[in-house]
């Protein structure tokens, strides 16, 4: 005949309970006053509220509307030259156009890419359509933001304009439609601003983090924190191969005169952490 052992006694109960009270105690005051000890070795690093935590770097926002960028920035374009790009691919020099403090893709004279490489970064850029072209799908109206030379937002006609969704304006091409079609009409300026952070590979290339995009189209979130499949593909599924952890931001002649204005950039560091 089989029998059930033993149940534990309340007192027992009672008395393990306290042990682990104790225990627990024991933790928090090893941890300091302030901090709560983490699941593992170690305590944080800082206490709540701690007056003696670094301070973070003071920033001048700057104002998009007068083309003024944050005081950290790296201007890529400030209306007069393209100093800070060549044609991509090459040491040539950009052969886009400036008017009137405007920067306009000349069609047929190939992408152009900006001589620093940046990796991990927040990116402002103002795009317009000229009233003028002709929009038909993903011609007429095209162009696209590459970051690392690789990973597409596209840059399109959307406000009137009917084409796939995973390449309409606020689109990362062929991959992820945007969240809301936040376009504004034909002739007016759209401005992006985004978080972009790359992927990263070990010794093997295997892919260790995937690339990540956060995005805003005229103050609207389009791309909220979404992980890239892969390097952009027309017509094909997103695939990763092993690259640096930065590279050129490049801008892309579609054969189309698509106008830009105000682009400035931010790298980023790692993200903070609590503790």
């Amino acid at each position: 005949m089989k029998t059930s052992p033993p149940r534990p006694s309340p007192r027992f109960k009672f008395l393990l309970l306290g042990a682990l009270v104790v225990s627990a105690a024991a933790a928090w005051n090893q941890a300091g006053p302030g901090t709560l000890p983490q699941a593992g070795p170690g305590t944080f690093k800082f206490k709540v509220h701690d007056m003696d935590r670094p301070a973070p770097t003071p920033v001048n926002p700057g104002n998009p509307a007068t083309s003024v960028a944050p005081s950290d920035a790296i201007v890529l374009f400030n209306g007069k030259d393209l100093s800070a790009w060549t044609k991509a691919g090459s040491e040539a020099p950009a052969g886009w156009t400036i008017k009137d403090g405007i920067l306009e893709v000349a069609p047929g004279t190939g992408d152009i890419a900006t001589r620093q490489p940046f990796g991990d970064c927040q990116l402002h850029i103002e795009w317009s359509i000229p009233s003028g072209n002709t929009c038909k799908g993903q011609h007429g109206c095209n162009s696209g933001v590459f970051f690392l030379s690789r990973y597409e937002l596209q840059i399109l006609e959307s406000s009137a304009n009917v084409t796939y969704v995973d390449g309409m304006a606020g689109s990362l091409y062929g991959q992820y439609p945007p969240l809301v079609n936040a376009a504004r009409a034909q002739g007016e300026w759209n401005t992006y601003d985004v978080i972009f952070r790359g992927p990263r590979f070990d010794a093997a290339a295997g892919i260790v983090r995937t690339a990540t995009v956060t995005a805003f189209l005229n103050g609207v979130l389009v791309q909220d924190n979404v992980e890239l499949l892969g390097a952009t593909a027309h017509g094909a599924r997103a695939t990763y191969s092993a690259h640096g952890e930065s590279g050129p931001l490049k801008l892309q002649d579609h054969g189309d005169p698509i106008q830009f204005k105000n682009i400035w950039i931010r790298p980023l560091g790692a993200p903070q952490v609590a503790q």
